[in-house]
């Protein structure tokens, strides 16, 4: 049985990149965009000159930006499980995820989805929480976790890109 294990010691590009992932994946993330868009469109297409537009757009185009910034500064901050590195054993039996002398287990039957981008691989675990595998944290790993969670997670699941 492989065993594939890394640490990770959360930053707050690794939680911020996860935060943007997460929003812009909900319509009234996307809607609300789209609106601010609109309006400076309208603005400088001088349809409507007055600032109020170009402001109100720039409210609402930057909003989710800021503050997932701001969420994941304060949580990697002030969540004591973000100060000290997780190790993660990945194997075909599930995650094994630790840190001093606490652990916890989830089989991979538990595993909702898994996507990736250039940065991360995340296993989410529920609709708003998942593992977080920053591929620098993985090194040359990266490729047997790509296998290991495509092994074991249904194709239907399973969206990783790069």
């Amino acid at each position: 049985m492989e065993t594939i294990e890394f640490d990770v010691q959360m930053k707050v590009g690794t939680l911020y990149d996860y935060k943007i992932q997460n929003a812009y994946k909900q319509p009234i993330t996307i809607l609300v965009t789209c609106a601010g868009m609109l309006l400076w469109f309208l603005f400088l297409s001088k349809q409507q000159t007055h600032i109020l537009y170009p402001a109100l757009g720039s409210i609402l185009i930057l909003y989710v930006p800021f503050t997932s910034l701001q969420n994941a500064f304060v949580q990697t901050k002030m969540i004591p499980a973000f100060q000290k590195p997780l190790h993660y054993k990945l194997s075909d039996e599930g995650i094994e995820v630790s840190q001093e002398e606490q652990t916890e287990k989830m089989s991979w039957e538990q595993v909702l989805k898994a996507t990736g981008d250039k940065k991360s691989i995340f296993v989410y675990t529920s609709k708003n929480a998942a593992f977080i595998f920053p591929r620098k944290c993985m090194g040359d790993n990266t490729s047997d976790v790509i296998a290991m969670i495509a092994r074991n997670v249904p194709t239907g699941k399973m969206k990783i890109r790069y």
